[in-house]
Formats: structure tokens, C-alpha cells, sequence
């Protein structure tokens, strides 16, 4: 066989298994269903802007050891992530949860009473589900309701929610929110990890040094010619839809999925933040993101007189869609295991990354696993 791997899927996963591949010696064969390479990382040059073509990527790691990989590829940039939320009220609050939005909540600005504002609300929720002989939260609403009191949820969390994943927040399983952390100082970055940013250039210059030395072929079906693309190689990896592999022969696993309506406007600084999430119901769109201000810090957005904004839209994934984010309910999980019991079994194939796994992965934690899945081999 010609080649050493068949990798199907040529976003982070893949290219990243491939870059520790093709660095031992070994030759990869990628190939994508899609025109382009990076998977949902994909950025497309929009008036100058790299735009993220399939939602918001920030890259943040507080391991050393895959940050100094990254970056051995590309350099970073210092971008913070500190999104907002303009609210059901019309205000634009501090994310994550933090003094600068209990602030901006309750006009309170000592840490001490915060808590016990927060804690009183927490306990009277906890009052109202043992008065209903509850003693766990049944539910996410139940559960956001003892972790951060009703002030923040109804107002940051509860429309938001329901409009990301389709459903109630009491018909949502409560370990989607199993922590909301709480930060008692005035630190609106999002993220506590060590190390944060966006590859100078965007993506794509890190997406193509990872499959710097493979065979890349775009705009190609694995499942239209499986046999041929599987006789190419001693091994495969299946990044893809773990049930299409298996040809849905216990069901289709659910997904959220996002729509993104991109426009380009006659104006500089459209809303001076790269993120700002729109949690009321009243607003379709769960978030609007101004791509430049990725790269593009203080006065500098302003040599480009243009900028480009998406606006995202969660909804139900059908088929045609790309499949964004797993729903782990029970019952999808189960439909999961029955799937990965047969992928076990596979002695030549691995499989691994969001879709192939149904589990959301941030980047840093993805690159880990992939480089530890050939490390295994």
C-alpha cells in the first residue's frame, strides 16, 4: 500500500496526527469532504480580514508543552478573550461572571457583600427543591438556580441557553452546567488558562504546517468510494460522524449545529468587541463577532475602514449541515457507546476528535489527545 495512514478529515485532529506521522518517517494520505483544509478552524481572507469561517476559535492551554507546539508551527498573537452580553434589559454585561457584572447587576462593589447576595439566592433555591423533596437538581435550570441564584440566571443564562440548545432549560440534563464559576475580583478574561491567542494570520498557516510532508486531497467523499480509499494504506483514522461510519446501523446520534449569516460593513468598528453574545429570546441570533478585532488591537482597527460581523444562529442539525456540537443526553450517550464498542474492535482503524468521539473539545485539549493517540501506536 502506498501509504502509511488514510486520515479521514483534515481539521485540527487530523492535520495534527498527520504532523506527528509524516515527523516519524511515516507518509499520510489526508482527505476532506470539504473544499478547504482546517475543518471548523477554516478562516477565509474577507477585505483583508481573516475571518472565522465557522464560528469564534480562541486558542488557550495552560499546558506548556502544546502551547510551545503550537507555536513552533506559528506564532501567536496576545488576543484576551473577554466577551460581553448585551442582556434582556438592553445592557451590556461582563462575562465571565465576574465583579465588573455583579457591578453592573446590583451596583455592589465589595466581594464580601456580592457573596452573600449570590449565597442567599443560591440557598433559596435550594429551600424550594427540598420543600419539593428534591435533594439534587433534576434539571439545568435547578442547577444554574444553587450555583448562581436567580438575579444571573434569569438575565445571562436562561434565554440564552434555550436558544443554543432547542429546548427548556428544565428539559436540559443538569451536568451540561455542572460548575458556573463565580470570579470575586474585577478580571473580565474569560478563560484561567496560562497561555491564550490567535495564530498570527489566523488559522490556516498553523493547519498547513501541521500537514506540511502529507498528501492532502480536497473536495472528496470517503464514503463514495470507501473501499478504494481504504485499500490506499496499512491504517486509517476516522475523524468523521462516528454513526456514518457504521452506516447508522443503530441510529443517528443528535447534534446542534450553527448557521452564520456574514456581512460585510462600511465602517471601521461595528461594535468594538470581537464577541458579544445576545442572550434574550427576542434576539434569533445567539451572538455577533466582529472577526478583526482578533488581530486587530486599539487604534490599529481603524486603518481598515471596513469590517466584517457574523451573526450565529444555533439550531437542530439535518443532514446537509455540518455537525457542530454532540448532545450528550443519556440516551445519545448510550447510542455512542454501542458505536465505540464496534470501533474498538477495529484493529487497523483509530478514530478520534469531536465528531468520531461525540464529545466537544476545545483545541488545546484535542491536539493532546491526538498526539498522544499516535504516540499509542
Amino acid at each position: 500500500m502506498p501509504y502509511d495512514y488514510l486520515i479521514v478529515g483534515a481539521g485540527l485532529f487530523g492535520a495534527t496526527f498527520a504532523h506527528e506521522a509524516t515527523a516519524s518517517g511515516l507518509k499520510c494520505l489526508v482527505i476532506d469532504r470539504r473544499p478547504h483544509i482546517g475543518g471548523n478552524v477554516y478562516c477565509e481572507n474577507i477585505e483583508g480580514i481573516n475571518v472565522h469561517k465557522y464560528g469564534a476559535h480562541i486558542f488557550h492551554t495552560s499546558d506548556p508543552e502544546t502551547w510551545k507546539f503550537v507555536n513552533d508551527i506559528v506564532p501567536f498573537n496576545r488576543f484576551t478573550n473577554s466577551p460581553l452580553a448585551l442582556a434582556p434589559d438592553g445592557k451590556l454585561y461582563n462575562l465571565p461572571f465576574n465583579m465588573n457584572t455583579f457591578y453592573q447587576l446590583w451596583g455592589e462593589r465589595d466581594p464580601r457583600k456580592v457573596r452573600l447576595i449570590i449565597n442567599a439566592q443560591r440557598r433559596e433555591a435550594i429551600d424550594r427543591m427540598r420543600a419539593d423533596g428534591v435533594t439534587e437538581p433534576r434539571n439545568l435550570e435547578e442547577q444554574a438556580l444553587t450555583l448562581v441564584g436567580q438575579d444571573v440566571y434569569r438575565l445571562l443564562i436562561k434565554e440564552y441557553t434555550e436558544k443554543q440548545w432547542g429546548r427548556r432549560c428544565t428539559e436540559l440534563p443538569a451536568f451540561i452546567i455542572r460548575r458556573l464559576p463565580l470570579r470575586f475580583t474585577f478580571d473580565n478574561n474569560y478563560f484561567n488558562d496560562a497561555f491564550q491567542g490567535i495564530p498570527v494570520g489566523g488559522y490556516n498557516p498553523l493547519i498547513e504546517g501541521l500537514l506540511e510532508g502529507s498528501d492532502v486531497v480536497l473536495d472528496t467523499d470517503f464514503f463514495a468510494d470507501r473501499d478504494r480509499w481504504q485499500n490506499t494504506a496499512r491504517k486509517m483514522l476516522f475523524t468523521g460522524k462516528i454513526d456514518e461510519f457504521y452506516g447508522f446501523r443503530f441510529g443517528k446520534l443528535d447534534y446542534r449545529t450553527v448557521r452564520f449569516e456574514t456581512e460585510v460593513l462600511d465602517t471601521p468598528n461595528y461594535q468594538g468587541n470581537a464577541v458579544i453574545n445576545h442572550t434574550s429570546a427576542s434576539v434569533p441570533y445567539t451572538r455577533v463577532i466582529e472577526h478583526k478585532h482578533f488581530e486587530t488591537f486599539g487604534d490599529r482597527v481603524y486603518d481598515n475602514p471596513r469590517t466584517v460581523v457574523s451573526r450565529e444562529y444555533s439550531t437542530e442539525w439535518t443532514e446537509g449541515m455540518e455537525p457542530f456540537y454532540p448532545v450528550n443526553d443519556e440516551k445519545n450517550q448510550a447510542l455512542y457507546e454501542r458505536y465505540r464498542a464496534l470501533a474498538d474492535q477495529e484493529p487497523d482503524i483509530l478514530f478520534g476528535g469531536r465528531l468520531a468521539e461525540y464529545k466537544y473539545y476545545d483545541m488545546a485539549p484535542l491536539i493532546a489527545n491526538a498526539r498522544r493517540l499516535f504516540k499509542g501506536q
